[in-house]
């Protein structure tokens, strides 16, 4: 029974991170890119290297694998 509600609020935290993630992407489809993001623009010719998305998403998501790990021991 323990292991069924641990695996209902992980369900749960999922389904909340999920849902913020996909919040807070559609607010920031306003914005374009990030200061620190590489953008190149030439005649016929668009380069984007999102280096400072990715060392946030990567943050975020180291955050919450290790708070994930932390609840299954």
């Amino acid at each position: 029974m323990r292991e069924i509600g641990k695996l209902l609020i992980m369900l749960g935290l999922i389904t909340i991170t999920m849902g913020l993630t996909m919040f807070l992407i559609s607010k920031m489809s306003d914005l374009n890119w990030l200061p620190g993001d590489i953008v190149i623009k030439r005649k016929n010719f668009v380069f984007i290297f999102p280096i400072t998305t990715m060392i946030i998403l990567s943050v975020i998501l180291t955050i919450v694998l290790n708070i994930i790990s932390r609840f299954f021991k």
